[in-house]
């Protein structure tokens, strides 16, 4: 476990793009590796994904509220939150889109603090995996709980379910 002083949130530039596809894949792989085909997190999986956040950081499709986590000059999470566009049953105005933090820096209070940068205690929905003990406990102590709602993740055994504040 990390110290909270070791780590401060910010908005990030289009210098980050690698390093958010980095943090993404490498979370990716320690969080869901049991459940997703290992051609989500190869080589090729890194460069569509690099280039997806560069796509978004330099142009309109930025996520509304986008921050990271740095620690010793290196992203070590992100988050983001907007409108829901993918649910085509949203029950809340705002959804968490993203929260990945290297498991290295779990427990260091970064990953609270770019939930509370995105989401500022707003009521809110999320999408988690099902199979995901520690985001859930975590999501929990944040005043979020499933209403029922899932979906499987296509083509893989992924199932997500929906939580809400």
């Amino acid at each position: 476990m990390r110290e909270a002083s070791e780590f401060h949130v910010r908005a990030p530039g289009p210098a980050d793009a690698d390093a958010i596809a980095r943090v993404l894949i490498v979370t990716w792989r320690a969080t869901y590796g049991h459940l997703l085909p290992s051609s989500f997190f190869d080589d090729d999986a890194l460069e569509q994904r690099t280039a997806m956040w560069r796509s978004m950081l330099n142009g309109p499709r930025r996520p509304p509220r986008l921050r990271v986590a740095e620690a010793h000059g290196e992203i070590v999470g992100f988050a983001s939150a907007g409108i829901p566009i993918d649910d085509e049953d949203p029950v809340r105005d705002l959804q968490l889109y993203t929260l990945y933090l290297l498991p290295e820096h779990h427990g260091s209070g970064a990953g609270q603090a770019l939930l509370d940068a995105v989401l500022a205690g707003d009521r809110a929905q999320l999408w988690v995996a099902e199979d995901n003990p520690r985001a859930h406990s975590f999501y929990r102590r944040n005043g979020f709980l499933p209403d029922g709602a899932e979906k499987n993740y296509p083509g893989t055994a992924l199932v997500e379910v929906r939580l809400v504040r």
